[in-house]
């Protein structure tokens, strides 16, 4: 199969997932095209400079992934299998259903290059040409351990994300609502906190409307029993906050741990429990780089509102890998350069042609 008909193929499997935005064969070849210069390159020299170049790909590519963010492994493997190359997919200890599924949607041709697996079995991590990680900083550091020397690796770490209400309007609450609840808020682009220039206090009231009206339609993942005890945790020590501190506000789902909303009149950046327990700021207007803090060197995704200009200056003196308009943070598109890189171009190599043109 060509790189035009493998997109074909991986188009029509991912119309079946949702969790994946929208990606059609034209999405997927533009992302080669700008990445790697050419939508034909994988497939034969193209016109590189004065001369030629073709890309190959890296096979087999081993993929670590996470269960917490199935999008992610369904883009990771649709993005080996697009350049052509074996995959090696380690899951997660109590699987991911999504994988087999896709797979199950691909011709034989596309099928037969990806392996699937909870256990990491020796000879995959011998033969893998490039590593995928994705995880935990001491996950990715437990892994680059194991790859072999030469091997491309390819770290997807913890990030922070937040929001950006720069003008408090009607569609806000719930645009902010959207992207904290979607997988249980444990993806890297759900965002730990919104901030707000205006009255912040009134929308964070607001947005605990917003998160009930999408627990009702949306409820949220189960959460284990340490998850819950730590939601607890974080409650009661915000009630007994505000029970004193009119600065503070508890907004919390009656009879359940399905949502959490905690307005606080500090700017400092506040890292969430998880588990839709969300963190409402006024925006530092001084210097926003100050309160952020130790995570402004792991900022993922930063959702403003309205996705203006103006509101665009505010965070990107931050250099978050991506802006994005509030309600999207968790469907990027396919040409993002996810943590501040290209997403391809790790995944090849390159064998350049000088032809006698004289």
């Amino acid at each position: 199969m060509n790189t035009a008909s493998r997109a074909e193929a991986l188009a029509r499997a991912a119309a079946h997932f949702p969790i994946l935005g929208p990606c059609s064969a034209d999405d997927l070849l533009e992302v080669v095209r700008l990445e790697l210069g050419h939508p034909e390159i994988l497939d034969g020299f193209r016109p590189y400079g004065a001369y030629f170049a073709r890309a190959y790909c890296h096979s087999p590519l081993l993929h670590i992934v996470s269960g917490n963010t199935p999008h992610a492994a369904l883009q990771s493997l649709i993005r080996g299998l697009l350049v052509g190359a074996e995959n090696r997919m380690k899951l997660p200890s109590d699987g991911l259903p999504e994988a087999g599924e896709f797979l199950s949607l691909l011709p034989a041709a596309l099928r037969e290059r990806v392996k699937i697996s909870t256990t990491l079995p020796a000879e995959w991590q011998r033969e893998a040409e490039a590593w995928i990680v994705f995880g935990s900083d001491e996950t990715i550091t437990h892994f680059r351990m194991q790859a072999r020397p030469g091997a491309r690796f390819e770290p997807h770490g913890h990030l922070f994300s937040f929001g950006l209400v720069a003008r408090p309007a009607p569609g806000a609450a719930d645009a902010a609502a959207r992207d904290i609840s979607l997988f249980n808020q444990k993806g890297c682009l759900s965002p730990h906190d919104i901030y707000v220039r205006g009255d912040a206090a009134a929308f964070a009231a607001e947005l605990a409307r917003a998160m009930a009206d999408f627990a009702a339609a949306e409820p949220p993942l189960p959460v284990s029993v340490a998850e819950a005890a730590e939601i607890h945790n974080v409650r009661a020590n915000y009630r007994f906050r505000s029970a004193s501190d009119p600065r503070v506000k508890l907004h919390e789902s009656g009879g359940s741990l399905d949502w959490t909303v905690i307005y606080e009149d500090d700017p400092w950046f506040a890292s969430s429990c998880l588990n839709r327990v969300v963190y409402v700021k006024p925006w530092p207007e001084g210097n926003p780089a100050e309160a952020l803090g130790p995570v402004r060197g792991w900022l993922g995704a930063v959702g403003i509102w309205p996705a203006a200009p103006e509101a665009a200056e505010l965070v990107s003196p931050l250099a978050p890998s991506r802006i994005c308009p509030l309600g999207r943070m968790q469907l990027p598109p396919w040409s993002w350069h996810q943590e501040g890189r290209q997403n391809l171009a790790g995944l090849v190599r390159w064998v350049d042609f000088e032809a006698d043109i004289g």
